[in-house]
């Protein structure tokens, strides 16, 4: 063998050697870190880097190793699952490890949820006090490993250097309601387990509500069996295969142990929530007693606020501790949420029985009333304990909560004055505010944005949710124990819709809770996102892509449309074809306004610097129609309100329509529409079951000129000249999308006109959506 060839072979030996026994070898690229939540210190060395390749070798040492083990386990199937590459765990200390875990109770690390991570050319060490905080430890590691632009099964080089990490809150929450709609086991595992990836800490589980009752009870076992279905209405029956098949589900003992136990594997606390008195009808309606009229109602099939609370008395506050003492036997949890919120007094205030009692009690109105019941109920929880959790709605109506409450504060209007009432009460505080921080708002006024009540809450929103209310002292600020999202389950029906609700928004919820108050970084938070959203795509979860999606404004030029792309966040690059292929990371970048012909197809798409697709392409067709149609979400309402993205109906074929509607008022404004000699205008339309509670009160109805109503366009306003009217008639009886055409009295010369276009009857009636206008010459 030629001194070359030998060289060659013992090299080859060698390489093959260290890939098995995954020791450090060089690496011809060292991509920077890219984690997300940021950590608290980063020290990177500067150059040199260790390679984890196929193979590597992973060990466990220190304290508590069973536990240890079996984390470690954990993240070599993720690093499998994620990257593709196939670590190996050693049974027992390895001499050389490429990754090592060592947990002593002495390391030289903040806060016992804190970690360092060492790479040199020893490989990777992962210190912690603690198995929690080794396990944040790996989960930033699996990070590492995923780099952006890492090759799925290639060894990755990870940048020599220290991190020092720790959180900045104890309380990084998601909430999840399954009163609204029903999530299995196997969903909220898989939840979970994204959370825990993502050093959330607390699953606020929203078991009790209007809308069913989902906890086995053994003592009331009613609950579940009358509480937990509802009647099959609107997309409900879709669920169940029949109008005739209630929608129904509930969680036994066995399943809250079961999940209790997979979340604190992953260190993940689940806080059960019974709220009460309000969100209590599917309670009433198996036990009347328990409410004010002694009335049976339905389990409600509408969303809102409803009138049926609990009556505050004791045969209620028994039953009530009955219940707490179930929750407390399955969910060790220190917290336990009593609810509170929107707490509808309307029968309370007609009943005599109660009004008496609230003046027995020496209590000037209904709001103390409620804080009475609520400290009852709280002392149960003390008394055993426990330390109860509750939302703010009290403090908004100047009654106050029991001093040891938690309080999660949702109202983050006029500039967080309801949190820092709080605070200066001496009540611990969990910030979550809905305006930023509830992820069942949509993310965008897209057209292709999934339903979900408005306002928008933008990825952007979502990182800069103020955490620390302005105002606050310093000691008062460390009252904040941490942040919380909602995802509230009104119209998310589906597990994907609960996925494309919570990812990417849950990576701000994850820095806001996790990272220092120095490291907030917008900028920086967008760089990090693309290997965010790899790891997302890798692991399966079903994101949106909204804050990233090419969006078109299209205006005319002479003999074409002129067309300006732009994403909501300003970030990556938008790339665009128009001879009919999709767009790929070489595809002609877009940097000026485009000036296109009739009768083209624009695509575009957005992609991060390494080539990743940071937003899956959308279309444009450009024609003859594109300057005279609008959808609904192009138009505005009459209301000037945002309007409320809702689903229609399937269809036979193809993907179930969305609409933009302000619920209670099906009227839209088209402002200066050109519609110079149209003489048709076309409107795709679907009547919607009303099922939107309490917004009745503000429904506004029109007169109709004919029984089964109509809609009507009118120019410059509502009330302005009658264009076109098109009657309902069968319409109003069709299930689905249904056409409606009509001649337009459009005036000779009318130039650029606003218009109004609005559906006439009660929309308690049935809910009228607007698809697509068109108008034609």
């Amino acid at each position: 063998m030629s001194p070359i060839a030998t060289s060659r072979f013992f090299r080859c030996v060698a390489i093959v050697w260290l890939a098995a026994t995954g020791a450090v070898v060089a690496a011809p690229a060292i991509p920077a870190w890219s984690l997300l939540p940021q950590p608290a210190k980063l020290s990177p060395a500067g150059s040199g880097a260790a390679t984890i390749a196929d193979g590597a070798v992973v060990s466990v040492r220190g304290a508590d190793r069973a536990q240890v083990q079996s984390m470690a386990e954990r993240f070599v199937q993720r690093v499998a699952d994620t990257n593709g590459l196939h670590l190996r765990l050693a049974a027992t200390g390895a001499a050389h490890p490429a990754i090592a875990f060592d947990v002593e109770p002495n390391a030289d690390v903040t806060d016992d949820a804190g970690y360092r991570i060492t790479v040199d050319d020893g490989g990777i060490l992962v210190t912690a006090r603690t198995p929690r905080g080794a396990f944040y430890g790996s989960v930033t590691l699996a990070q590492l490993l995923t780099p952006a632009g890492w090759t799925r099964g290639a060894p990755v080089a990870v940048a020599h250097g220290v991190i020092d990490d720790h959180p900045r809150f104890a309380w990084r929450a998601l909430l999840l309601d399954s009163g609204r709609h029903y999530q299995s086991v196997a969903e909220i595992k898989q939840l979970i387990d994204w959370m825990s990836l993502h050093k959330l800490n607390v699953l606020l589980w929203h078991l009790t509500e209007d809308q069913g009752w989902r906890l086995d009870i053994p003592k009331y076992p009613e609950l579940t069996k009358i509480g937990a279905c509802r009647k099959a209405v609107g997309f409900d029956r879709e669920l169940t295969g029949s109008a005739e098949q209630p929608y129904c589900g509930f969680y036994t003992e066995a399943d809250a142990r079961d999940i209790v136990r997979y979340a604190a594997e992953r260190y993940v606390e689940v806080v059960p929530e019974i709220d009460l008195p309000g969100h209590m009808q599917a309670a009433v309606a198996t036990y009347p007693w328990l409410g004010v009229t002694g009335q049976r109602p339905p389990v409600w099939t509408e969303w809102g606020v409803s009138p049926w609370l609990l009556k505050p008395n004791e045969k209620t506050l028994q039953f009530v501790d009955d219940v707490l003492d179930e929750v407390m036997r399955l969910f060790p949890s220190r917290y336990i949420s009593i609810g509170g919120d929107e707490a509808d007094k309307q029968q309370w205030n007609a009943s005599p029985e109660v009004q008496a009692q609230m003046r027995k009690l020496g209590l000037a109105n209904m709001d103390q009333l409620q804080g009475w019941f609520t400290q009852q109920v709280a002392a149960h929880l003390i008394k055993a304990g426990r330390t109860p959790v509750g939302w703010d709605d009290e403090l908004v109506a100047g009654a106050t909560l029991p001093a040891a409450e938690v309080v999660m504060s949702w109202h983050g209007d006029d500039n967080e004055r309801v949190a820092l009432t709080a605070i200066k009460q001496g009540h611990d505080v969990v910030m979550t505010p809905q305006e930023s921080l509830y992820f069942d708002h949509v993310q965008s006024d897209r057209p292709d944005e999934w339903p979900g009540p408005p306002p928008a809450a933008t990825l952007r929103q979502a990182y800069d949710t103020v955490v620390i209310p302005n105002g606050a002292s310093a000691a008062e600020a460390k009252r904040i124990i941490g942040v919380q999202a909602g995802l509230w389950a009104e119209q998310m029906p589906t597990f994907a819709h609960d996925q494309h609700a919570v990812f990417p928004r849950v990576a701000a919820l994850a820095e806001l809770g996790w990272s220092p108050a120095q490291a907030h970084d917008w900028d920086g938070f967008l760089q990090r996102m693309p290997a965010e959203l790899a790891r997302y795509r890798a692991l399966g979860i079903g994101y949106a892509d909204s804050a990233f999606a090419p969006a078109f404004q299209v205006t005319a030029s002479e003999g074409g449309f002129r067309v300006e792309l732009a994403n909501q966040v300003g970030f990556g690059t938008l790339r665009y074809t128009t001879d009919g292929s999709a767009p790929t990371s070489r595809s002609t970048p877009y940097s000026r306004p485009l000036t296109l012909a009739r009768d083209a197809t624009l695509r575009a798409a957005t992609f991060a610097a390494d080539g990743f697709e940071l937003a899956a392409p959308r279309a444009l067709v450009l024609d003859e129609t594109t300057l005279l149609s609008r959808d609904s979400s192009a138009l505005a309402t009459c209301s000037q309100q945002p309007g409320s993205r809702l689903e229609g109906s399937k269809p036979a074929t193809g993907p179930r329509p969305l609409y933009s509607v302000d619920i209670g008022n099906a009227c839209w404004l088209w402002p200066q529409a050109s519609l110079d000699g149209t003489r048709h205008v076309a409107m795709t339309v679907e009547r919607m079951p009303w099922r939107f509670g309490d917004e009745a009160k503000d429904a506004v109805v029109r007169h109709p000129a004919d029984a089964a109503g109509e809609f009507e366009i009118h120019a410059d306003s509502c009330t302005g000249p009658l264009l076109a009217r098109l009657p309902l008639g069968s319409a109003a009886r069709a299930n689905g999308q249904v056409r409606l055409d009509a001649q337009v009295a459009m005036p000779a010369g009318a130039g650029a006109r606003d218009l109004c276009v609005f559906a006439t009857g009660d929309p308690r009636q049935g809910q009228w959506a607007l698809a697509r206008i068109a108008f034609s010459k």
